[in-house]
């Protein structure tokens, strides 16, 4: 689980609970129920509004997986695929059906079937363009409907304070009370403002960096198996695969990276 979602919420909101508190405020001035409904509520509608049904409820289902932030490796997959490489080397293509079985990610089972199956390779290629084409769009669709309430939200929360301010003017027979009231009425704004900061722009953010990984992580298997389906060697193989993924998000340690790169290079030498 990656926590850098919940790390920084909690981080963004004690920086404002620490602000209102040092200047000597209450955070319960700010915490006043009919702004934060007309805010939320507003801003959700008008993002319902802007979308289709489905779209909203696809986009809520993903915030658990926002959440959790679970992202797999790429020296992992790299490392799955080399033992396919090197078992369709020694027992045949046919051999990958039993991994297709066993392998618990759709789509490199899918990838494994075909394989197995005798699928032609630039069929192959199509299929898992496709599947990764459709992924991206749908995650696409998820992180824009969240940007598009961040884009909403300070709006409604200035109509906020402006219906607020007009209910200020029609009291201005009672002037002690005026400013409670006006200071009121700009919560309306704050709202908007923070929730579109800190709640619903960085979910758009974080949901389109996981889609990004997630659609690197299939490109990387779909080069992989395509090159086991052409029968690839299995150290040329990890090597340009390795050579896919930015340095930082490889497994192994640089000393580690060191040495494997000097493993593989004796191993292509005797080989050679």
């Amino acid at each position: 689980m990656d926590p850098a979602t919940v790390i920084g919420l909690l981080l963004a909101f004690g920086s404002v609970i620490a602000m209102v508190t040092m200047e000597g405020g209450s955070v319960t001035s700010l915490l006043l129920p009919a702004p934060m409904v007309l805010v939320f509520g507003a801003t959700l509608a008008v993002g319902i509004a802007g979308n289709t049904l489905k779209d909203v409820i696809q986009a809520f289902k993903a915030l658990p997986k926002m959440f959790a932030g679970k992202t797999s490796k790429p020296q992992d997959s790299i490392d799955q695929v080399v033992r396919f490489a090197e078992k369709a080397r020694s027992e045949g293509l046919l051999s990958l059906e039993e991994e297709a079985a066993s392998v618990k990610d759709p789509f490199l089972t899918r990838a494994l079937q075909n394989i197995a199956d005798g699928t032609d390779a630039e069929e192959l290629r199509m299929l898992m363009e496709d599947e990764i084409d459709s992924k991206s769009r749908s995650d696409h669709s998820n992180s824009k409907f969240f940007a598009s309430l961040g884009g909403y939200a300070p709006t409604v929360g200035i109509i906020g304070t402006v219906v607020s301010l007009t209910h200020v003017l029609e009291n201005l027979s009672t002037p002690d009370e005026l400013g409670p009231m006006i200071a009121s009425a700009f919560v309306a704004t704050l709202w908007g403002l923070l929730s579109a900061n800190f709640l619903w722009l960085p979910f758009s953010g974080r949901l389109a960096r996981l889609s990004e990984l997630d659609i690197e992580r299939m490109t990387l298997l779909m080069e992989g198996m395509l090159a086991v389906q052409a029968g690839a060697q299995p150290l040329l193989l990890a090597e340009r695969l390795r050579s896919m993924v930015p340095e930082h998000q490889l497994k192994a340690s640089g000393g580690d990276k060191k040495a494997a790169g000097k493993d593989n290079s004796d191993a292509l030498d005797e080989a050679a």
